[in-house]
């Protein structure tokens, strides 16, 4: 009886401790949900953070939003938004029509704005928010992909490379490619696992150097499940795969845009947004957790 108590023990051990892991290195930091009266506010599909707590995010309907999110203790604990700006386009007007779909968002090393799109599968970079956007070329792949699951992942490391990965690789055997842009021309020199039924949403290098990947998988009637995965980006290939965080319940909603950045006081945290669809069964959520290692 004695054995069979500390086999139980063991088993119990085993099962928890992925639960172990993920709280090691995540740090839940608080969640809010907005609920703002501003034309044109939602569809948030790419963020950014800055260490002084301010954010930019991209809306699906071609709008920028900044931001500012409040903390108490350290926890989220509310968020103001400025008016909107719209998205130019390469003549310097408000992109219209099937050119607004933007899905993600990343700042480069020298404040560059870089933004991609589905629908019109491209990526644009813009000096500024009032800029007139500059097109990046295409790789051949892009013409290929989906008209609702493009370009749903971007991000910069801090040597100004930028990556991109499409929301869906083509078959659920198949990894994700991901494509690098040296500032000249695109390549897919590497790929990302497919695991299980999650699709790309989101990506961006932190701190740390890593980069983070944000997934998000869908089921009826159980809702949205979030993960998000991290790797080692080194000699143009990401190996040593980890999950960092399953959440499969709609605390969390349909996240899109992760950013992963320290604070002013060097604490490196992981900031996430929803997007609602401008569904009104869906919700804005914003929320945070600390990056332990």
């Amino acid at each position: 009886m004695h054995y069979l108590f500390r086999t139980i023990h063991l088993i119990v051990l085993l099962l928890l401790l992925p639960m172990f892991a993920q709280a090691q290195t995540l740090t839940p930091a608080g969640r809010i949900v907005l609920k703002l009266d501003l034309e044109g506010f939602g569809g948030l599909s790419g963020i950014e953070m800055s260490a002084d707590g301010n954010f930019l995010a991209v809306s699906d309907i071609g709008q920028f939003v900044k931001g500012s999110i409040t903390r108490i203790d350290g926890e989220i604990g509310g968020a103001t938004i400025a008016p909107l700006r719209p998205i130019l386009d390469s003549k310097g007007k408000p992109l219209t029509g099937f050119n607004t779909n933007a899905e993600s968002l990343a700042i480069g090393p020298d404040g560059s704005i870089y933004i991609a799109f589905e629908g019109n599968h491209r990526i644009m970079r813009h000096e500024t928010l009032t800029a007139a956007a500059q097109f990046l070329p295409k790789h051949p792949d892009f013409k290929t992909f989906q008209r609702n699951s493009g370009l749903e992942a971007l991000a910069i490391n801090a040597d100004g490379i930028l990556l991109t990965i499409p929301e869906r690789s083509g078959k659920e055997t198949r990894p994700f490619p991901v494509y690098m842009f040296d500032g000249n021309e695109w390549s897919q020199p590497t790929s990302i696992p497919r695991d299980g039924d999650f699709l790309v949403t989101g990506a961006d290098f932190g701190p740390d150097g890593r980069f983070y990947v944000l997934e998000r998988a869908f089921k009826v009637p159980f809702g949205f499940a979030t993960r998000i995965r991290r790797f080692t980006f080194v000699y143009d290939t990401l190996t040593n795969g980890e999950t960092l965080l399953v959440a499969r319940n709609n605390r969390l909603d349909n996240m899109e845009g992760i950013s992963v950045w320290a604070d002013q006081q060097g604490q490196t945290r992981l900031t996430l947004v929803s997007d609602d669809n401008f569904n009104p069964l869906l919700r804005t959520v914003i929320a945070e957790y600390l990056v332990n290692d």
